[in-house]
């Protein structure tokens, strides 16, 4: 059987025979291994039939024995297709130059747009991008990812609360926050302070209001601290009471801490490896060495390529390779207990306001158990316990 997809690579002739001795000529080129296909005879003295592009010259031979007339009338495969185009090469090099012209175009930032942001602020975030490498020309794939540049604008840039960053095409549309100056004080309105948990009174500070607990008073959640209503019966007056008022209250708190664990941190070492992919298909166009690490901690960014204003199914992906090293970290009893409590008191001190102090710590229980440590601890700690809540009619 004739593999036509072979013939297609190989090209092959169309050929026209006209003479007597046809016939023969046929038989001689099958007997010198020539493949013949496609015969059809046209008249008593004319044939067509299709051979190999590669058999040309030994055909030619064999019809000046024959004393048949060759002529040929088609060409159909891979070479005679490269000759067109290698004939119209000037015009496929300049739609070859012209697409990749546009590829390239399309991937270049021409536009930065700032949105909300005073002309101040706008001169620090323009400095900020050009710092960073973000600038009219700048190819889009070489550039950070839009929630790193929000990250990196709102850490330097102290005068922008937030920073939206989006692609809109070729142009970088940032939408920005700026913090607001606090406006004036408005009169507030009457009110009470009251308990916001129980505790013990151990200082209070009165501005405006009626105090009603002295030092040393337990009070429980709600209970009326300041009163907003001043004067006497017949003569009161409603205020916003305001104050402080400090009160001992007490926390539970419990840490469980292994006394062996194994973690990873980063060495500083790193390398660097760029793909261009289609799907889940990527061929490395840069960095093929084998990363020298025994641990690692890899890092992918994908950017799709676009042209003009769509986005094309290749892209680049560049993939970070940081080194990190495993480490160890092994406790005592001693060191584990104090370990916990440190864990205990940072976390406590997280949700408490900034004013408050942690007076007091007991150990109520702790045990080693399947390799860690167990600690269950009770806190001491002054506050402002006083919260502020509406008059309402009928005080």
């Amino acid at each position: 059987m004739k593999n036509e997809w072979v013939d297609t690579l190989a090209g092959s002739v169309r050929v026209k025979v006209r003479g007597k001795g046809i016939e023969r000529l046929i038989n001689a080129c099958v007997r010198q291994g020539m493949a013949v296909w496609n015969v059809k005879k046209h008249s008593a003295d004319t044939v067509t039939f299709f051979i190999r592009l590669s058999d040309v010259k030994q055909l030619r031979h064999i019809a000046r024995k024959s004393g048949c007339k060759l002529s040929f009338v088609g060409r159909t495969g891979l070479p005679f297709f490269w000759r067109r185009v290698w004939r119209n090469s000037g015009f496929w090099l300049g739609l070859l130059v012209f697409l990749a012209g546009v590829f390239l175009l399309s991937n270049v930032v021409w536009n930065i747009d700032i949105e909300g942001a005073t002309p101040e602020t706008e001169h620090q975030i323009i400095r900020e991008l050009k710092r960073m490498g973000v600038e009219r020309g700048a190819f889009q794939f070489l550039l950070d990812d839009p929630e790193t540049l929000q990250k990196k604008l709102t850490e330097r840039i102290r005068d922008i609360t937030w920073v939206g960053v989006e692609w809109k095409g070729t142009s970088l549309h940032f939408q920005v926050v700026e913090k607001e100056i606090p406006e004036p004080k408005q009169p507030l309105p009457p009110r009470h302070l009251v308990a916001k948990k129980e505790a013990v009174v151990v200082d209070l500070f009165v501005e405006e209001g009626q105090p009603l607990v002295s030092v040393n008073d337990y009070v429980q959640k709600g209970q009326l601290l300041v009163s907003g209503i001043i004067g006497a019966e017949g003569r009161t007056k409603f205020v916003p009471a305001n104050g402080k008022v400090f009160g001992e209250t007490w926390y539970k708190s419990t840490v469980v801490l292994p006394l062996e664990t194994t973690f990873h941190v980063l060495t500083g070492k790193a390398m660097a490896r760029h793909y261009i992919g289609i799907g889940r298909l990527s061929i490395p166009v840069w960095g093929w060495e084998k990363p020298p690490f025994s641990h690692m901690v890899v890092e992918r960014e994908k950017r799709p390529f676009r042209f003009w204003k769509w986005d094309l199914p290749f892209y680049y992906e560049r993939v970070i390779i940081r080194e990190a090293e495993a480490v160890k970290r092994s406790y005592t009893w001693e060191e584990a207990f104090a370990e916990a409590r440190r864990i205990a008191r940072r976390e406590l001190r997280a949700k408490l306001p900034e004013e408050a102090a942690i007076r007091g710590e007991k150990v109520l229980h702790q045990e080693k158990e399947n390799g860690k440590v167990r600690v269950e601890l009770h806190y001491e700690v002054i506050e402002n316990i006083a919260v502020p809540q509406p008059i309402v009619q009928g005080d």
